[in-house]
């Protein structure tokens, strides 16, 4: 009881801050009045007025320095009086900063009478440019913020489109109601009661060390799995030499008998006692038949080698995973996600990257065969553009394996999806790559490039291609290696034969594109259409001999040879005889 008076005073000083801070006026009131009858004193905490006053004083002073356009006063303010915690890890002041950026670095543009002075203008823009290398540089691949990663080299950008809003009036009045907002949430946080800080501190370390045990716990499960495996490796060796000894011995038995012994025998038992790695060509290249070759390999064998260990990655959770995904926020779906894609891209080659994918597919990662209206493969049309992005990078590793094809192939929903977000998609590059990427990969399976070309992708890979210059490397290239394994059909044949002036149109003007990859890609897609006569009949009639052959000057070789296919299909005369082409064969991938 005694340590309790000691500190009644203090105790019922932080209840006051914090009824204080959290606007319980009326409890406030009454509590203050109990304390004065019952004769409690009450300890006065550190002066919130004190704080308040300085914290305004700071805002005005940032308000100040923006409307005025003084970057080095505001930024070396914004560094001092915002928790770094806050800037380096929380997205909208992230945003937030990436904009003032922005504004410092036009304020000259935008205020100036008549021409600005250019080493002002350069000085500041250079200072933008050094943030956007630096820490500006993790919103780089954020669809919003891409565009001003070009500001600092264009002449002058009051006229260029993409940043035409930057010089509407109502821009900057905007970004500093934002930026207002944004300090009187940070300044408010800042004046957090004792009470909630003492709170927090002792949950934060309740939850650290709890992280702390599940990891160790989680590294402990490691190293016994790792353990178990050598041991169960060893006991293994043990029980093949006791069998080899106990044959030995029967062997040198015989012997004393007048038995002889064979090489062939010797051969067996020797290849018994080596590594799997090591039997099939010990079992031909080896003489066993001369003196002392066994002796010799089996010392060496003992001689130590480094042994290149894939460490074991921990199990997941997938009923949680998925739950997460689902449920959670869409920052928590972004990570999970991306998380779940290094995990699979980043592992091992081999047995590693085997078991990581069957857990994907043991545990229907991607909700295959859910026919619940909530899955994750839902998460395709999610309103966030990261978590659309995410989702289809994931989708496209999926892909890049055999065997994640094959279990996203068992279900039609996976391919219509994809094919609606490749249309629908306008708003993340990123994104839509990743889909097309994917589909590209899904079209070295037979049921799925049926599925497609009855789509009418083909239509769509025709329109997009008609100006390749607007699309990224990435995607000109995976349409046109889609385009050619579509056109590799009857089908798709008979689909580019509805628009064969255009399709031949697009095809020849890539022939001369500066993108030498997509080469081979137009080469098989021209060839392969060329077989049905009505195409061949309009080829010719717009001269396609006399453009084929205008590349035969200018290719390589193998372009050259290409070519001369290509021209060699053009003028056959040769039916279409479907009978010769199997569209009916087994799923090949």
């Amino acid at each position: 009881m005694g340590d309790v008076l000691a500190h009644e005073s203090e105790l019922l000083g932080l209840v006051k801050e914090y009824l204080d801070f959290a606007e319980f006026e009326d409890t406030l009131k009454t509590f203050s009045k109990e304390c004065k009858m019952k004769g409690k004193p009450l300890s006065q905490t550190a002066s919130g007025s004190l704080r308040d006053s300085k914290s305004l004083i700071v805002q005005k002073d940032l308000v100040a320095a923006f409307d005025n356009g003084d970057q080095k006063v505001f930024f070396d303010l914004w560094e001092e009086h915002v928790p770094s915690s806050i800037r380096d890890h929380d997205s909208l002041a992230q945003k937030l900063e990436f904009y003032l950026h922005i504004h410092f670095a036009i304020y000259l543009l935008k205020h100036s009478i008549g021409r600005p002075d250019k080493e002002d203008l350069d000085e500041r823009i250079s200072y933008f440019k050094t943030y956007l290398e630096t820490k500006g540089a993790a919103l780089s691949q954020t669809t919003e913020f891409l565009p001003f990663y070009a500001l600092p080299f264009v002449p002058n950008p009051m006229v260029h489109p993409s940043f035409k809003e930057l010089f509407q009036d109502s821009w900057t009045p905007e970004l500093k109601l934002k930026l207002e907002k944004f300090l009187a949430l940070i300044f408010k946080a800042s004046n957090t009661p004792k009470l909630l800080t003492l709170y927090k501190e002792n949950g934060q370390s309740n939850k650290d060390v709890s992280q702390q045990l599940h990891q160790q716990l989680v590294e402990a499960e490691r190293r016994s799995m790792t353990y178990l495996k050598r041991y169960n490796k060893i006991q293994a060796d043990y029980h093949n030499l006791i069998g080899v000894t106990a044959e030995l011995v029967d062997s040198l038995e015989a012997t004393v008998s007048g038995k002889m012994i064979t090489p062939e025998y010797l051969q067996s038992v020797c290849v018994r006692l080596f590594s799997d790695q090591m039997r099939q060509s010990l079992a031909h290249s080896v003489d066993f038949t001369r003196p002392g070759t066994a002796s010799t390999m089996l010392r060496a064998s003992l001689a130590p080698g480094k042994l290149k260990e894939v460490p074991l990655l921990p199990s997941l959770d997938y009923e949680k995973l998925k739950k997460d995904l689902i449920l959670g926020s869409d920052r928590l779906k972004a990570f999970l996600l991306q998380a779940l894609r290094w995990r699979l891209t980043t592992s091992h080659p081999g047995e590693q990257r085997e078991t990581v994918l069957e857990a994907y597919i043991g545990n229907d990662l991607l909700d295959c065969h859910s026919h619940s209206q909530r899955s994750v493969l839902q998460l395709l049309h999610s309103r966030s553009e990261v978590v659309r992005q995410y989702m289809a990078r994931l989708i496209n590793a999926f892909a890049s394996l055999a065997e994640g094809r094959l279990y996203l192939a068992q279900n039609t929903k996976v391919l219509r999806m994809l094919e609606e977000r490749l249309k629908e998609e306008d708003e993340d590059i990123v994104t839509r790559e990743n889909v097309l990427g994917a589909l590209q990969k899904f079209s070295l399976r037979r049921p799925l490039q049926t599925a497609m070309i009855r789509d009418g992708l083909i239509f769509w890979l025709i329109d997009i291609l008609k100006d390749p210059d607007c699309l990224s490397d990435y995607t000109l290239e995976y349409s046109v290696a889609l385009l050619m394994n579509l056109c590799l059909r009857s089908a798709g044949k008979n689909m580019c034969a509805k628009v064969a002036g255009l399709v031949l149109k697009v095809l020849s003007d890539l022939l001369g594109h500066e993108n030498h990859e997509i080469q081979p890609y137009v080469n098989g897609a021209l060839y392969s259409i060329l077989s049905i006569p009505s195409i061949r009949e309009e080829a010719r009639a717009m001269g396609m001999e006399d453009i084929l052959r205008c590349f035969i000057k200018e290719g390589n070789a193998e372009m050259v040879r290409q070519i001369e296919f290509i021209i060699k299909q053009l003028n056959s005369e040769e039916l279409l005889d479907g009978v010769l082409e199997s569209d009916d064969d087994e799923d090949e991938d």
